[in-house]
């Protein structure tokens, strides 16, 4: 049998609860996310995403039930856990007062890496930062901000990362940014467990996805495998007229004016 068909999940959950007094907010959790893939954890405000990724990151302890983060339990090896994770939350972290590469020396000064200075380099040139790097963070716009904030915690290069909520607030040509981001990641081998709201950005990013909902997941597969559960479409002939974000992407160049998407701008997932 080959490694990868007895490889352990990067992330495996049995049975999680949490509740805050009366509030149930995990109900038995169950999931396991692939090594080196995308997993997209959907569900509305107060499904419990955030609740689930603040456990499996060490900061907050669930009731019951078990889960592990290659390989070490999240309960009693914490500090192995800590070692194997990056966790970027729904707010970037970034000092603004620093500018981009001294925020990257910082951390890796912070984890006692040795030259610093090289490793802050290194991931500018990852995440297209090179020009801005000696710009005060504060000068960045949304999807800069949010790609340094993920560049930072790669810094010493964890198997897995959580983002939650990444895209919240950025506008289209931002997501997009964002996107190519975390598929780069993936591609290159990193786990990404993914929190979102946005359906669209699931179906484009995630090779599973898992729906939580009032604490429970309620279905979990790929793409495919959800859009299976629904009835056989109708095949119908309309015409296609683009979308506001279409136009919007146009206008400010992250999109070909003639109705499709930029293929620079777009995460490989996208392209057909």
């Amino acid at each position: 049998m080959i490694a990868e068909q007895i490889r352990e999940p990067a992330i495996r959950v049995r049975g999680l609860a949490k509740s805050f007094g009366k509030l149930s907010v995990l109900r038995g959790v169950d999931l396991d996310v692939p090594a080196g893939s995308v997993f997209a954890l959907l569900g509305p405000n107060g499904a419990g995403k955030t609740t689930l990724v603040l456990i499996l990151s060490t900061l907050l302890q669930a009731d019951s039930g078990e889960a592990a983060i290659e390989g070490f339990d999240v309960a009693s090896a914490p500090g192995d856990v800590r070692a194997s994770i990056s966790l970027t939350g729904q707010f970037a972290a970034v000092d603004e007062v620093l500018t981009g590469r001294e925020n990257l020396v910082l951390v890796a000064r912070l984890r006692h890496l040795r030259d610093p200075g090289a490793i802050a380099d290194d991931l500018l040139a990852r995440f297209s930062l090179v020009e801005a790097g000696a710009r005060r963070a504060s000068t960045y716009s949304g999807g800069m901000r949010r790609r340094l904030d993920i560049a930072m915690s790669l810094i010493g290069d964890p198997p897995v990362i959580f983002l939650d909520e990444p895209t919240t607030g950025l506008d289209p040509q931002a997501r997009i940014e964002v996107w190519q981001t975390i598929t780069a990641l993936a591609r290159n081998g990193t786990t990404v467990l993914l929190t979102t709201q946005y359906l669209d950005e699931a179906e484009q990013l995630a090779d599973r996805i898992a729906i939580l909902h009032e604490g429970r997941i309620i279905q979990s597969g790929t793409l495919a495998e959800l859009k299976r559960l629904f009835p056989a479409a109708t095949v119908e002939y309309v015409e296609k007229q683009p979308s506001l974000e279409d136009v919007f992407l146009a206008l400010v160049g992250g999109a070909d004016p003639s109705g499709g998407a930029d293929p620079s701008n777009i995460p490989d997932t996208e392209r057909s």
